[in-house]
């Protein structure tokens, strides 16, 4: 019979080992309701939360590996949407989003099709809970200076091992309409801080 009384029996608590930064990853993401809503900017169903400090606004998002060695690991990253201290905060937030939608709905970077740009659309964040993606795993500092994992960046289909990790049977992709920005990596979206910065 288990004892509230006497804790030796007891298992210890998980440790679990830093995820490599650069790990590629299937997750499943979930959002976090904060109850913050703003209809001027769309955000009606809930999922928004405000700082009450900084006043910054942001997705509070949990990820959870799929398969292999890290499935069921969970991360959690924070998804900018609006600070009051400028753009930048939405800006990368926004980028995020788009790789999200990209690495979910199998469409590349440079794909400027009718088909595409439907496919970057959401009609609510509703459409983000519960997504699938395929994620590189990066590693941050915590308040207290520990290392955690993050996610920073998803990985779209140009990427040479994006089919393999979202189960999709490989097939001849056609050459691109347009050409690919020389600024960015293949398969890659610009990073976005797991908390807000001082910036936001």
């Amino acid at each position: 019979m288990t004892s509230w009384n006497d804790f030796n029996d007891a298992e210890d608590q998980n440790q679990f080992e830093i995820i490599p930064a650069g790990t590629l990853l299937k997750v499943r993401m979930t959002l976090k309701p904060g109850g913050h809503n703003e209809p001027a900017m769309g955000w009606n169903d809930g999922y928004a939360t405000q700082n009450a400090d900084t006043g910054a606004v942001y997705l509070n998002a949990e990820f959870v590996g799929l398969e292999g060695p890290f499935a069921r690991r969970k991360l959690w990253t924070l998804i900018g949407l609006h600070s009051p201290k400028g753009p930048a905060w939405a800006g990368m937030g926004r980028s995020m989003v788009r790789g999200i939608l990209q690495s979910a709905r199998g469409i590349r970077t440079d794909d400027r099709s009718p088909r595409a740009q439907q496919a970057r659309q959401i009609q609510s964040f509703s459409e983000l809970d519960g997504i699938e993606f395929v994620a590189r795993i990066a590693i941050e500092r915590d308040q207290f200076g520990d290392e955690k994992n993050v996610i920073k960046q998803a990985v779209t289909p140009e990427h040479k091992d994006y089919a393999r990790l979202m189960g999709i049977a490989p097939h001849t992709q056609q050459a691109p309409s347009q050409p690919r920005a020389a600024a960015q990596p293949q398969g890659e979206q610009p990073p976005f801080p797991s908390e807000p910065p001082s910036w936001a």
